[in-house]
This record gives structure tokens, sequence and C-alpha cells, in this order.
């Protein structure tokens, strides 16, 4: 068992030697008017508008201690993968004045209540990002990784009625802890509250009446850091939200790693957990996809749940990437051919993304 010294001496560590360099970044500074009450910092990208004929989806990501926004995004790929599939990024960021080491403060009831501290601070962000690039309300996501993915949690269940879906990575259950020991405790996996009171904390965050965010949870088998006792606790709480039943109504292998699904009265997937078998702390990606790197707590384990993620929100089609402009083949023999294929892809892209809205294809 490790002790509360040693893991106050492994972040220490962690901060001084850790912090992800991001190198040369597409994200830009979100200049920030709102009150503010968490002091955060925002990043952000968004592909030009053009002649976009729809509105831009938002996935509002959210990094892990010791980590920065820029580090997570070059880490995990986003940003990248918004570019080519045309949606919208956003990246709120810590500030070692109120952590020092940059941890989204998941553990104080200040932060994570509504209009409240930093999950009030998020809620201005997506206000903004709303009001600046034309982001489609109702298409608004959230993921993020250990302290992140607990912040993640939070802001879904104090905003429950701004995301369309949540993805929590090595995070742990709402409202599981108070102060930075009872932290520490709940993420070694002890002394979680029954699934009970965390079901009624959870309710009480807020006065949704529904429709509430689909929920995915990823976490690896051979987490030190992040018990993956918590990833089944978190599934527990938001059953009740949703209404499903105790057992996953399917399993399956993704890419070789374990995939349990939950679905509701309607037959939709709503809650899913994704075991990642051998896998210690982090994000778990696939650098041979050509999203991400590997960097502390970015995890190259063969599955990019970057793309997934993306996947199960309508976000990508397929885990083809869109055909470049200067891609292209030149002669006409090849263009023809080339646009024949990207018809093709495009008619198969609109059935395949019809099909999901309509529950009949994951």
């Amino acid at each position: 068992m490790r002790s509360l010294s040693d893991t106050l001496q492994r972040l220490q560590r962690y901060r001084a030697n850790s912090v992800m360099d991001a190198g040369p970044s597409r994200l830009k500074r979100l200049e920030i008017v709102d009150p503010n009450p968490g002091n955060l910092l925002g990043w952000y990208y968004a592909p030009e508008n053009g002649d976009r004929s729809c509105p831009l989806a938002l996935v509002v990501v959210l990094h892990g201690c010791t980590q920065t926004a820029a580090g997570y995004d070059a880490g995990s790929g986003w940003s990248k993968l918004a570019n080519e599939f045309d949606f919208a990024v956003l990246f709120p960021e810590q500030s070692r004045q109120n952590n020092p080491n940059l941890c989204f403060n998941w553990f104080s009831d200040n932060d994570i209540e509504r209009d409240r501290g930093e999950v009030r601070s998020i809620r201005e962000m997506i206000d903004r990002m709303i009001s600046d690039h034309g982001i489609d309300p109702t298409r608004v996501f959230i993921t993020g990784l250990s302290a992140g993915g607990a912040m993640a949690n939070a802001m879904l269940a104090a905003y429950p009625e701004v995301f369309s879906g949540g993805a929590i990575i090595a995070g742990l259950p709402y409202g599981v802890a108070s102060t930075v020991l009872e932290a520490f405790d709940r993420m070694r996996g002890h002394g979680l509250p029954s699934h009970e009171r965390l079901q009624e904390r959870l309710r009480s965050a807020s006065t949704h009446l529904g429709p509430w965010p689909t929920i995915s949870v990823w976490h690896g088998t051979a987490d030190k850091t992040v018990d993956e006792l918590n990833a089944r606790v978190i599934i527990e709480q938001w059953k009740v939200m949703h209404e499903v039943s105790d057992r996953p109504v399917r399993s399956d292998a993704i890419d070789g790693q374990e995939q349990y699904t939950w679905t509701d009265k309607t037959g939709a997937d709503v809650i899913q957990l994704h075991r990642i078998g051998g896998m210690g702390h982090g994000t778990p990606i696939d650098t041979s996809s050509g999203y991400g790197s590997k960097a502390p707590y970015m995890l190259d384990v063969g599955i990019s749940s970057t793309e997934h993620i993306a996947r199960s929100w309508g976000l990508t089609p397929s885990f083809e990437r869109r055909v470049q402009p200067d891609a292209r083949a030149t002669t006409s023999k090849e263009t023809g051919s080339d646009d024949r294929k990207e018809v093709t892809n495009y008619v198969q892209d609109v059935i395949e993304n019809a099909l999901r809205s309509a529950g009949l294809m994951r």
C-alpha cells in the first residue's frame, strides 16, 4: 500500500521533472472578460469558418496534474483531430497560484459546486466560445485526465444541461472528497462513500431533469495513482441518472481492449466503460494513428482514446482523415478516380452519421 508521504514525494518529483513541453502549438489564448471566479486560463482552437453550413461542435479538454493545455493537446492530438474533422476545442488551464501541481481542484466544494469557483470559470469559457465562434450549444462535450477527469465529472454534474456527452479518463466520482487528505485516500480506492450517497450527491448538484449527458469512462487496469475502483464507482454514480440496468447489456473488444455498454430505455448507448489491460495512469494513445505523442501520462498502448471518444460523439464519421486538396491527384485519369473515391467516402460518411444519430450503428 502506498503511503501518503510517498504519494506526496511522487507528486513533487512530477512537478519538478514532468511538466509537459508542448513545443509549437496551434492553440490561441482565450480572452476572458467574465468574473472568472476560479482564476483559470483558457486556450482554444477553432477551424476557419469558411463556407460552413452548420455551426461547430465543441470539445472541452481538461489536462491532468503537472500538465498544461498545450502539453496535453500535443500528447492527445485533440486540436489536430479538430482541424481535420471541423470542430472546435477549448482547453481550460490551471495556474500554480491555484494549485502548485497544476491540478484542477476537484476535491474542493468551492470549486465543484454549480456557479462557484473553477466550474463556473469553465462554464464562462464555454459561453464565450459559443458566442465568439458560432458553436452549436447542443453539441458541447467534455473530457479530461486524472484531476481533469474528476473535474470533467464535476462539470457534467454541475451543468448537465450544457453537455451532450463526457469522457472521464483515470478520474474520480463527483463529490467523493472534500479535503486533500480525503482526495489521496479516494485516489487509492479507500473510504469511497456508498453508491447511494454518491448518487444523491449527483442528484443534488443541479435541478436538471434531463436528458442527461452520455458518460464514457476510461481506466487502466494497472493504474497505481488512481485505483481502478474509482472507474466502477463513477459508473454506479451515473447509472441512476440514466435508469439503466445493473449489468451492461453488451461487452466488446475494441482494439483489443475491454468495452462494456449500458443502454437506456430507447436502446441508445448512454454509459460505457473502457478497461485498458496493463495500462498505468494516463491517457491511452496510439501514435501510429497520427494523433498524439508519448509523454508523461500519455501512454502509447495501441488504442487512441481521442479517436474513439470523438467517434462516439459523432464528431468523426470514421477514422479515415479527410482528403486534403494538395494531396489529390493532378492527372485527369487520376483525378477522376480520386473524385469517385471521395464522393463514395462522403456518401458512406453521411449514411454512417445518420445511422449513428438514429442509434442503429456504433
